[in-house]
Parts: structure tokens; sequence; C-alpha cells
């Protein structure tokens, strides 16, 4: 695995708003499992850039939900670096797996998707999250960060200095 720091670092994410109270919780993604991630590990997907943020989010819908986009200041160290791709000679084959369609294997044919083994595994070696592309946005980066795994010095701040975000979810029913 190439391992890199990332220090100072501003990220984004859209967040449907009812959740946007919790926006530094991975728990969503630990109800139904996301890429890099099984059911039951909290982790927290992030983009490098706005247009990244909000392309993850709308997914292949023509049209764009409503969300709440949110700011980040981090720094984790370390975390995996896949920017690059997958390259034999630098990757466990595993890796040659992480952009399969995770939700066709679990949801429809009930069977564990590689790329949570690689999650897995990334966890196991102690890296807090992984960097890579976006197959929505091209030239784009996401980030995920397993929340669990972050400790000081690690920090994962919401910039929201006018308190817009909501505090709770009596908006919502």
């Amino acid at each position: 695995m190439k391992l890199t720091a990332l220090a100072d670092v501003t990220a984004y994410r859209m967040h449907v708003p009812r959740w946007a109270v919790a926006p530094t919780s991975g728990a969503g993604s630990a109800k139904h499992g996301g890429r890099a991630n099984r059911p039951g590990v909290e982790a927290l997907y992030l983009a490098l850039e706005t247009e990244t943020a909000i392309r993850e989010y709308q997914q292949v819908s023509t049209l764009l939900p409503p969300g709440t986009l949110t700011s980040y200041q981090l720094t984790a160290a370390p975390v995996v670096d896949f920017t690059a791709g997958y390259s034999a000679s630098v990757w466990e084959p595993i890796w040659e797996d992480f952009y399969c369609d995770w939700r066709e294997l679990w949801f429809n044919q009930r069977v564990e998707p590689p790329n949570w083994v690689v999650g897995d595994t990334v966890i196991d070696a102690g890296a807090k999250g992984i960097l890579f592309p976006s197959r929505l946005a091209k030239g784009g980066t996401n980030l995920v960060l397993f929340t669990q795994m972050l400790a000081a010095p690690d920090v994962l701040e919401v910039f929201d200095p006018g308190k817009a975000l909501p505090q709770t979810q009596v908006s919502w029913p």
C-alpha cells in the first residue's frame, strides 16, 4: 500500500439536509455499507473538490436532490493513496476490484464485495482512510475516512462559523 499524510486539507461533502446535524458521523454508511466499508463500519465519504462532492451526491441522476454542501478541515495520517489507480507492481490483486459494482454484489447477489476486504485491510494496517479517483467527476478525488480510526493528532472539523448547520432533527418528522 502507498501511504501518505494529509495535513490541513480542505474537503467537501453534500449531505442530505436531514442528516447535516451530524456532519462528521460515518453512521449512515455503517447502516448498509459503502464502496470501502462493510455494514457496521463507520466511514465518512468526502471529496477534495466541490464539484466532485456534488457529482458524487447526485450519482447518475439527471436531477440534483436538495443537499447541504459542507466544508471540512482535516489532518489525518496515514491514509492510503490510491489516486493513481491499480498497478500490479504496487498493489495486491484485490485492489484491482476496488471499483466493482458493490451494490449489485451485496444487495442483489448477496456476495461480499471485494472492496470491503480492501477496506478491512486498510483498517487492519492502521490507516485512517483511502484517497481514490472519482468515477463520477473527471479528475476529481474522493476520500473515505474510517472515523473510528481517527485519534489525536488527527483533526476532522466542519467549517460552520455561523452555526448554520442544523443542531437537531426537529425540522423533520
